[in-house]
Parts: C-alpha cells; sequence; structure tokens
C-alpha cells in the first residue's frame, strides 16, 4: 500500500514557511485531479532583498496573482520554474513574471497533440513559451539556493522537477504526489518513460519531496518504493485481464478500479492505456492499428 499523505495544514491565498528556504501559497482551484489546489512555491531567503525562484505559478486566477506578489513583496524574483505545461501548472507565469521582471524556465512544450480527453483538466496551456528553455542538469542559483533541473518525462512528455541542493529536495510537479499516483495519459504522457524517471528520481535519494499538489513526502525512501510496486502490479493487473479476455482499455477499468470514484475512471482508462502501450512496446502484446483508447489489444 502506498502511504499517502492527504492531511495538512493550509489555507488558500496563505504564504507558508514550509522549510528554511520553501514558502508556499496554495490557488483555489481544488477536484479531482488538482487535490486542495496548485501549491506554487517560493524558493528563497524569506528577508527583504533577497532574490527568490518561484515553482509552478499555477493557473489563470487574479486572486492567486495578487497572493503570489504579496507573498514575494520586498524580493527579487529571478526566476519562474515551471515543471509542465498544464493549465495548473503554467497559465499564471507570464502574468506573473510580468509584473516581476522575473525569467520563465521550463523544457520546450509538446509539438503534439496531448490529451484525447478534455476530461482531465490537464490540457495544455497552448499559449505557453519559456524564456530559457531547459534540457536537465542546467543550475539555476540565487541567494543562499541552488536548483537543479532534473527531467522527468512520463506524466507529461516535457515533465521537468527541480532538486533544491541546500536542503536535498525535489520539487516534484505532477511526476510523484503525496495524495494520489499520477495520471500517464497518452499520446503526451508515456508509461516506459514514467518508469525510467521514477527510477532516476528514486536513485538520487531526496530528503523531501514537494509535489505541485497535497502535502510533502518527507520519508521519500518507503513511499518510492510503494509508489513504483503500485506501478508494477497495476501492469501485471492489465496484462491478466488481456490473458482473461479483454481486448481495450475501456473494457478493463471496471474491473481494475471497481473500488474508485467512477469520475475518475476516464482518467483511468488513459493510466491502462499507457500500460497498454508499453506492453505492446515489451512485446507482451499486440494492437490492431493506432493504440487508443478504443484500439483492440491482444496477448502476444
Amino acid at each position: 500500500m502506498i502511504p499517502f499523505v492527504r492531511d495538512f495544514d493550509f489555507a488558500y491565498g496563505r504564504r507558508d514557511q514550509v522549510s528554511p528556504l520553501v514558502q508556499r501559497v496554495i490557488a483555489d482551484n481544488p477536484g479531482p485531479f488538482t487535490f486542495t489546489g496548485t501549491g506554487t512555491y517560493v524558493v528563497g531567503r524569506p528577508g527583504t532583498g533577497a532574490s527568490v525562484a518561484v515553482v509552478d505559478p499555477g493557473p489563470l486566477d487574479d486572486s492567486h496573482l495578487s497572493a503570489l506578489l504579496a507573498a514575494v513583496e520586498g524580493r527579487t524574483v529571478s526566476h519562474v520554474l515551471v515543471t509542465h505545461t498544464h493549465r495548473d501548472h503554467a497559465p499564471l507565469a507570464h502574468p506573473f513574471a510580468e509584473r516581476t521582471g522575473a525569467r520563465i524556465l521550463a523544457a520546450r512544450p509538446p509539438t503534439r497533440e496531448t490529451h484525447a480527453s478534455g476530461a482531465l483538466d490537464e490540457d495544455e496551456d497552448a499559449d505557453f513559451a519559456p524564456d530559457v528553455v531547459l534540457t536537465g542538469g542546467e543550475l539555476i542559483g540565487g541567494d543562499g539556493w541552488t536548483m537543479e533541473a532534473v527531467f522527468t518525462p512520463g506524466h507529461a512528455s516535457n515533465h521537468m522537477a527541480f532538486a533544491l541542493k541546500e536542503e536535498n529536495a525535489l520539487f516534484s510537479g505532477d511526476h510523484v504526489m503525496g495524495w494520489a499516483t499520477s495520471v500517464v495519459a497518452p499520446p503526451d504522457g508515456n508509461m516506459r518513460d514514467y518508469m525510467a524517471s521514477l527510477d532516476a528520481v528514486i536513485g538520487r535519494d531526496f530528503a523531501t519531496l514537494w509535489p505541485t499538489h497535497g502535502a510533502p513526502v518527507t520519508d521519500p525512501a518507503p513511499f518510492l518504493a510503494a509508489y513504483r510496486a503500485h506501478r508494477l502490479e497495476r501492469e501485471d493487473q492489465v496484462r491478466q485481464r488481456l490473458m482473461a479476455g479483454d481486448r481495450t482499455a475501456a473494457q478493463m477499468v471496471p474491473a481494475l478500479y471497481a473500488a474508485v470514484d467512477q469520475r475518475l475512471w476516464p482518467a483511468a482508462s488513459l493510466s491502462v492505456l499507457a500500460h497498454l502501450i508499453k506492453l505492446v512496446e515489451d512485446g507482451a502484446a499486440t494492437v490492431a492499428g493506432e493504440p487508443g483508447l478504443h484500439a483492440e489489444f491482444r496477448p502476444a
């Protein structure tokens, strides 16, 4: 069982000092895929005159913009870091950067259509473009803080996490969340990439994970091990459904997610599809035509 963390103290628009170098402000956009809302992080010293970075400004929301501006008042925002270009993470980046004079850094936005279903509330921010394109490995610094761009594709093809060197912490975006597993939605999401990125994060032995949604993960090693085991177990369950005669992702969801709120089944279908595509890539399954929600898969 994954030791999810679903209880934590927060209030919308409030600036909370959550570690010596990290403050958090949560946007009022709760939902089935955003949990309590988008958590925007301010990284740097709290004192007047310090330079800070802001991670995932969040959705277009005037009240959240006002809260962020109040949170950084008296300090210089040198960088706006965006983990990926979904609408609950990226759209406020440009309005916030225009008000603060910061530069926006992120991976290159996807060039292909991302989600076939709008049910996820995670469609792309089509207007997003960073000032600086990151590929992973870049170091970004300010007064007393150093961030490393850590490329973590899977949830999104352009997902970039950010490691805070001074606290051995990772701003994990939607790659790893404390309250739920991450949706991997083809065609932009890719389960093989996701698992490789997860292994890379496990290998870094971070002390804390700061997801964009929900509470921090303060004991990452057992949490990540359970996260990984869950993915492998789900892959095995999908393989078993294939052997039992199910042929489409949609056919598998009622059996695999019987205990899950049916409002989440569209997202579950996409994650099942991601597992099916990985099985095809592994040579364990075949597909008739292009892989999709209604494509027919068979055991190899």
